[in-house]
C-alpha cells in the first residue's frame, strides 16, 4: 500500500491521511483515527445510499468457556438501546437493572433447582418493574426513521458485524445513533430476549446442516474454539447467563481499535471522514485482552463420528487446513474447484454428478482467521452405503494425486475467480462485504486485491504435490444417518410474564433524531422507454440495457411458455444437462462452456422459460453458438434418461425428509388445496415408461417458439450486428395455458408430523384480487404492523411475551392481474407456547392497533426508502416484465410514493378492515405429534393430519 498524495487543503491532508492500493479500480481509502478506529471508504453512485458495516473483531471464539453463546447474545442486546436510547427514566431503570444483574449471578451460582426457579421468578418480577421505564425497539425506530433498510447483524467465529443501508443525506444522524450504541451497553429486556435466543437455539436443533457441522468442527478442532464453542452456545450456559460477564466482554472487545467502519456508496470522502472522527473519534482506545494462541496438534488418523436426524443420509469428510490467505488455504481452494466449480466442469461434477453415480457430491474449502478446512460432501442413492459414497469421492482425489485432470482446468478456474471478483466488487454491498471480511481476517486490502496473482502463480505440479502430501488418512468423517436424534433438548417454558413495551413513549434521544430534519432526497422514477433500447430483429423483440460498470455481459432468451403451458418443460431442461450432441458429449459441453468463461442457466416458471448466458462480453457469441448447437442437436439416450429418472425419484424421497421442504409443501397445500401446481407432478409410472425422445424433441424445437431477447452489456452495437444470424423463423405456437383454481380459505387446520423441537405454524388467507392502487397502503401496513424489528407483531410476540424467535404477518399482493392477494402469518415456537402465541396473534389481528408515532415512523421510512432507491442494471428490464403482468407500463413507484405521502392512519385502518380483518384463514402446522396439545389445536378449526404424499402429490 502507499499513501496517496492529496490535493485538498494542508489541514485535511495532515489530519486525515489515508492509504490506497495502486491499481484499485474502486479507489478504496483506508484511514486510521487516533483512537485506532480503522475506516474504509469507497464511492458507488448507483443510488443516493450508503452501505454500512461495523465489523467487530470478536465472535464466539472469544466467549468465556463458562459463558458460551455470549458474543451472539450481546449482538442481540446491542439492539436494546443505551442509557439514552430506549429509556423513559434511566436513573430509575438502572437501579432495577443492577438488581436483575445481581439476581442472575445468584441464579448462575445456585445448584438447587427449586431455589433457581424461585430466583428466576424474582428476576421475572423485577423485570416487570424495569420494563415500565423501557421503550422496546427504540434503536430500530431511530434507524428506520432515517429510511434505513437491511438492518441486521450476525455473529460468527471471529466476527460480529452490524449492518445498515442508509440514505446518504442521513449519514450524520446514523453516526450519532451508532456512536451512542457503541459507547455504552444497557442490558434491558434481558430475560425476554434470552428466551428468544433460546428459541433460536431450538431452531438450530431442528437444522440438519448445523447438526452435522457441529460434529465436524468438534472433531476437526478438539481444543480450538473453532470446534469447542458454537456461536449459539451450550444450552446450560444459555440457561444460566451472566449480565456482568456480558458487560465485561463489551468493555474488553467493543473498543475502537477492535472494530472498523466500512462505508461504500454515494458519499463525499472528506466530509464523511470528518463526521466519523467527530462522532467516533472521542471513544477512547483501550488495550485488548491478551489471548493465548491455541495450536491444534496435527491430525494423524481418521476420526469417525455418527449423527442422526430424520433427513436423507449423507457423509462428509474434512481435512484441516492453515488459515485464510495462507499458501495451504489457496491450494485447498484450487483443489476444491478442480473437483467442483461453477461451470460444473470439475471431476466430481462430471464423474459423479453428471454420470449420476450418486445423488450428489461436492467439494469446497473454508478459510477462517485461524485454520480452515477442505471438505467433501456425498449424498448416496438409497441402494448405496455411506462408505460406498465415501469411496467414490476418494477415487476423485486419487485422480488429482496422479495429475489426471486437464491442463486447461487451472487457467479456467483462475479466470472464473477473476470474473466472480469483478461481479462482487461492482456493487456497494459486494465491495463493502469484501472490505469488512478482509479487516476481520487481519489482512490488508492490498493482499486481498493481489490474491488473484497468488492464485495464478500456482502450477499443476504444485497442486499434485499438495494433494499427495495433504490428502492422507488424517481426516474427519461424519456419517449422517437417518434416525432419531437422541441429543435433542426439550426445554421447559420458564413462565415469563409479559413485559410492558410502552409503544407510545419516546426518549429524548429519539425525539432529537426525529426533530433534526434533513433535506429530503428527491425520488427519481425511471423512464423505461429511455433506459431500454428496443427494436425488432427478424420479428423478435430485442431489448438492450447498457452495462456501465464492467466487461461482463448477460444474454436472456425469454419464452412466454412455462409449466402451465407444458407440464414437462422444466423436466426437459433438466434432462438436457445430461445429454450431449453429435459433436460433444455432455461432459465436453460443460468443459467448453467453462473454458470460455460462460455460464448457462435454464429457469422454468409457471408462465415463462428463461435461458441465460453470462460471462465476459467478448465470449458471449461463442456461448450462443454452443448453446444453440447443444439444444438443436441434442442426442436422445434412453440409458442416460433411465438413470436420470432414478435420480429424480430418489431426490423426491430426499425432499420428503427435509423439514423446510415439508413446511413449504404443507403451506402450499394450506393455501391452494389438494389440486395445485405444486401437487401436479409427473407420476413415477409415467416417468419410467416415457421415451426420452419426447423430451429431446421439445428441446430441439425450443427456438422455433416465439421468444424475446434481452441483452445487458457494454457493446450493444456489436451484439446487434451478430445476433440476427442466430435467429430462425417462428414455426410453433404457444400451447394453451392450464388454469388452476385458487380455492377459498377458512376454518381448516392441516397438520404434518415431524420429529422436531419447535412447532411451526403458518396461517394463510385468500384476499381480494390484486389492486395496484393499494400498493402504498400495503407497503406501510407491512412496515407498521407485520414485518421488521419495530413492527407491532414483532414487539408483542417476541419483545413483550418472548413467544417466538421468528413471527410475522405479511400482506402479499399478487404479481398478476385478476389473481388474489394472500395474507400470511407465521410463528415458530416451543410447543408449550403455541396456544398463547396463537391467542396473542389473534388478538393483535382482531383490530388494527393505533399507535400514531409508530405509524408516522413507518410511513416516513417507506417514503425515504423509495426516495433513495434507484433501479439499475438488469432490473431496469425485468421490472418492465413484472409490471406488464399488472397492466402497468411505467414506474409504479411514483404512484406508491404519492399515495404514501398523503396516507393517514384512518385510510390504512379502512384498508385493514376491508382487506385483512374479514379474511378467513387456513392453518398449516408442523411439529412432533407427541408434543402438541391436540385439544388446543382442534379449537383452531377442522383438524386434518396429512401424509407427505398428500402435500407433495407423490
Amino acid at each position: 500500500m502507499h499513501t496517496e498524495k492529496q490535493t485538498q487543503t494542508p489541514s485535511i491532508q495532515e489530519e486525515y491521511k489515508y492509504k490506497t492500493v495502486k491499481g484499485d479500480e474502486n479507489n478504496v481509502r483506508i484511514y486510521i483515527l487516533k483512537n485506532g478506529l480503522e475506516v474504509f471508504l469507497a464511492q458507488n453512485f448507483d443510488a443516493p445510499r450508503i452501505q454500512t458495516f461495523i465489523p467487530v473483531k470478536t465472535g464466539s471464539n472469544n466467549d468465556p468457556a463458562d459463558n458460551t453463546g455470549l458474543a451472539h447474545y450481546l449482538e442481540h442486546m446491542m439492539f436494546k438501546g443505551t442509557s439514552k436510547i430506549g429509556t423513559q427514566d434511566w436513573e430509575k431503570e438502572k437501579i432495577l437493572l443492577d438488581k436483575i444483574s445481581d439476581l442472575y449471578e445468584q441464579h448462575k451460582a445456585e445448584q438447587n433447582p427449586e431455589i433457581k426457579k424461585e430466583i428466576y421468578r424474582k428476576i421475572d418480577e423485577v423485570s416487570q418493574e424495569a420494563s415500565k421505564f423501557a421503550i422496546a425497539n427504540e434503536y430500530d425506530k431511530a434507524i428506520s426513521s432515517l429510511g434505513a433498510s437491511g438492518t441486521n447483524a450476525h455473529t460468527w467465529f471471529n466476527e460480529t458485524v452490524y449492518k445498515n443501508i442508509i440514505p446518504n443525506n442521513e449519514l450524520e444522524k446514523w453516526l450519532k445513533i451508532e456512536k451512542e450504541r457503541f459507547s455504552s451497553l444497557v442490558l434491558r429486556l434481558f430475560h425476554t430476549e434470552l428466551e428468544s435466543v433460546y428459541e433460536e437455539f431450538n431452531r438450530a436443533q431442528d437444522n440438519d446442516s448445523r447438526l452435522v457441522n457441529y460434529e465436524l468442527m468438534d472433531a476437526l478442532f478438539p481444543t480450538h474454539p473453532n470446534g469447542q464453542q458454537t456461536t449459539l452456545g451450550k444450552a446450560e450456559h444459555l440457561r444460566n447467563p451472566s449480565m456482568k460477564a456480558i458487560h465485561k466482554y463489551f468493555e474488553e472487545y467493543y473498543v475502537p481499535n477492535n472494530y472498523a467502519l466500512v462505508l461504500v456508496g454515494d458519499l463525499d470522502f472528506d466530509k464523511t471522514i470528518r463526521l466519523i472522527d467527530q462522532y467516533f473519534g472521542s471513544i477512547p482506545y483501550r488495550e485488548l485482552p491478551v489471548k493465548e494462541k491455541i495450536i491444534e496438534k496435527p491430525l494423524t488418523e481418521i476420526i469417525k463420528r455418527t449423527v442422526h436426524s430424520p433427513t436423507t443420509p449423507r457423509v462428509q469428510l474434512a481435512w484441516r487446513t492453515d488459515s485464510y490467505g495462507s499458501k495451504e488455504a489457496l491450494l485447498a481452494d484450487i483443489l476444491a474447484n478442480i473437483l467442483s466449480n461453477r461451470g460444473e466442469a470439475g471431476l466430481l461434477d462430471l464423474n459423479i454428478n453428471q454420470t449420476q453415480k450418486m445423488l450428489w457430491g461436492q467439494a469446497y474449502s473454508l478459510g477462517l482467521k485461524e485454520y480452515g478446512y477442505f471438505s467433501l460432501v456425498a449424498v448416496p442413492k438409497e441402494s448405496q452405503t455411506l462408505d460406498e459414497a465415501k469411496d467414490l469421492m476418494l477415487e476423485q482425489l486419487d485422480l488429482i494425486k496422479k495429475g489426471e485432470f486437464p491442463d486447461w482446468m487451472l487457467p479456467a478456474i483462475i479466470n472464473d475467480f477473476k470474473l466472480q471478483r469483478m461481479k462482487a466488487l461492482e456493487t456497494a454491498e459486494g465491495l463493502a462485504i469484501n472490505l469488512y471480511d478482509t479487516y476481520i481476517k487481519g489482512r490488508t486490502w492490498e493482499q486481498e486485491l493481489n490474491e488473484m496473482d497468488d492464485y495464478a502463480a500456482i502450477t499443476k505440479e504444485e497442486i499434485v504435490n499438495f494433494a499427495n502430501e495433504f490428502l492422507k488418512e488424517n481426516y474427519v468423517i461424519i456419517y449422517k444417518e437417518k434416525g432419531i436424534n437422541e441429543k435433542l433438548l426439550k426445554v421447559e417454558n420458564p413462565g415469563i410474564t409479559p413485559i410492558k413495551i410502552n409503544r407510545d413513549a419516546q426518549s429524548d434521544f429519539l425525539k432529537e433524531i426525529l426533530n433534526d430534519k434533513t433535506e429530503d432526497i428527491k425520488p427519481e422514477f425511471i423512464d423505461y422507454e429511455k433506459e431500454i433500447s428496443v427494436e425488432l430483429v427478424h420479428s423478435k423483440k430485442l431489448s438492450c440495457v447498457k452495462n456501465k460498470y464492467n466487461e461482463i455481459a448477460q444474454l436472456y432468451f425469454i419464452f412466454p411458455i412455462g409449466s402451465d403451458h407444458d407440464r414437462d418443460l422444466g423436466l426437459s431442461m433438466q434432462i438436457l444437462q445430461y445429454l450431449g450432441t453429435d459433436r460433444f458429449s455432455a461432459d465436453e459441453l460443460k468443459k467448453e462452456f467453462y473454458k470460455i468463461g460462460i455460464t448457462n442457466d435454464f429457469k422454468t416458471s409457471t408462465d415463462q422459460l428463461t435461458i441465460t448466458l453470462a460471462g465476459l462480453e467478448e465470449n458471449i457469441e461463442e456461448g450462443v453458438k454452443l448453446l444453440q448447437h447443444w439444444m438443436k442437436n441434442v442426442q436422445p439416450n434412453q440409458e442416460i434418461y433411465n438413470q436420470f429418472v432414478e435420480t429424480v425419484l430418489e431426490n423426491r424421497t430426499a425432499v420428503k425428509k427435509d423439514k423446510s421442504r415439508i413446511m413449504q409443501a404443507l403451506t402450499n397445500y394450506t393455501k391452494l388445496g389438494p389440486v395445485s401446481r405444486f401437487t401436479q407432478v409427473i407420476s413415477k409410472e409415467e416417468l419410467e415408461s416415457a421415451d426420452v425422445e419426447i423430451y429431446t424433441k421439445r428441446i430441439k424445437n425450443m427456438f422455433d417458439y416465439p421468444y424475446q431477447i434481452f441483452y445487458y452489456g457494454k457493446n450493444t452495437k456489436e451484439f446487434k450486428n451478430y445476433i440476427p444470424q442466430y435467429i430462425t423463423p417462428e414455426t410453433l405456437e404457444i400451447p394453451i395455458k392450464k388454469e388452476y383454481t385458487e380455492t377459498e380459505t377458512g376454518g381448516n387446520v392441516y397438520f404434518v408430523n415431524y420429529d422436531m423441537v419447535q412447532v411451526e405454524m403458518s396461517k394463510i388467507a385468500k384476499g381480494k384480487d390484486v389492486d395496484t392502487t393499494q400498493f402504498g397502503k400495503i407497503n406501510v401496513f407491512n412496515e407498521y404492523f407485520g414485518r421488521g424489528l419495530s413492527s407491532i407483531v414483532f414487539q408483542e410476540i417476541r419483545e413483550s411475551k418472548s413467544l417466538a424467535y421468528s413471527a410475522y404477518v405479511s400482506y402479499s399482493p399478487n404479481s398478476e392481474l385478476y389473481h388474489p392477494d394472500y395474507v400470511t402469518s407465521y410463528i415458530g415456537t416451543q410447543p408449550d407456547k403455541l396456544q398463547i402465541a396463537v391467542d396473542t396473534m389473534s388478538d393483535l389481528m382482531s383490530e388494527l392497533p393505533e399507535i400514531p408515532a409508530q405509524f408516522e415512523n413507518a410511513r416516513n421510512a417507506a417514503l425515504k426508502q423509495i426516495a433513495s432507491t434507484r433501479i439499475t442494471r438488469t432490473n431496469i428490464f425485468f421490472n418492465t416484465l413484472r409490471l406488464q403482468k399488472l397492466g402497468v407500463n411505467y414506474d409504479i413507484r411514483k404512484d406508491v410514493y404519492n399515495q404514501i405521502e398523503d396516507l393517514d392512519f384512518n385510510e390504512m385502518k379502512n384498508f385493514y378492515d376491508n382487506n385483512v380483518k374479514t379474511l378467513n384463514f387456513n392453518t398449516a402446522l408442523m411439529g412432533n405429534r407427541e408434543s402438541i396439545n391436540q385439544e388446543a389445536i382442534e379449537k383452531m378449526g377442522v383438524f386434518q393430519e396429512l401424509s407427505l404424499e398428500d402435500i407433495f402429490g407423490y
